[in-house]
């Protein structure tokens, strides 16, 4: 990779890092604060969350039909998350250890915290929970098929790929064959528990 795009690929990184943390403290001077694992509204934005809320049935009336129909179609997607949650969080349980590389964190990527919010009903919020679940899990899993795929083949597609993971960008070009396994070694390198943050 030349020197000018890993300048601007650094950075990109540094760019996003700003703004992931600037997104994250806005809304906690204005709305609520996080104490530890709770998440904590002021008063009046309290009191505004209960009159918004809509009752039970209210809501199932009101609701889309639509969105009552196909229900059970969406939440028959969780015994194939669940079963690719399971066999992933093994492979990288009993796998990551042995080629040194550092696990992905679940809390990272699967968070539960919108049950906090007071205008949600219990549907609403059964359904926000498997919601987080569901796109927090394939996030967690991409982290660990990047890492994965790092170790073992961190080089770039001959075609442009449309969406890729936050490691992709670093990977070698396709066809950039000289000092191969040298290359393929510090790649490897990186993952470890000491160095996983710098990418």
């Amino acid at each position: 990779m030349n020197e000018r795009i890993q300048q601007l690929l650094d950075q990109m990184n540094v760019l996003e890092d700003e703004l992931r943390t600037a997104l994250s403290e806005q809304p906690s001077t204005i709305f609520f604060q996080i104490k530890g694992k709770r998440v904590e509204f002021e008063q009046s934005i309290k009191e505004t969350h209960r009159r918004l809320k809509r009752n039970f049935f209210r809501w199932l009336i009101t609701d889309r039909p639509q969105n009552l129909i196909t229900g059970p179609i969406i939440y028959a997607m969780i015994i194939p998350l669940l079963v690719t949650d399971l066999f992933v969080s093994f492979y990288q349980m009993t796998c990551f250890p042995i080629y040194g590389i550092k696990k992905v964190r679940r809390t990272d990527y699967i968070i539960f915290d919108r049950q906090n919010l007071s205008y949600l009903n219990f549907i609403e919020k059964f359904h926000c929970t498997y919601c987080a679940y569901g796109t927090g899990m394939i996030a967690y899993i991409s982290e660990i098929v990047a890492r994965t795929e790092q170790y073992f083949c961190p080089i770039k597609h001959a075609r442009k790929v449309l969406s890729t993971h936050t490691r992709y960008s670093r990977f070698l070009d396709f066809g950039e064959a000289e000092n191969y396994e040298a290359k393929l070694e510090e790649y490897r390198q990186a993952l470890s528990a000491n160095n996983i943050d710098k990418k």
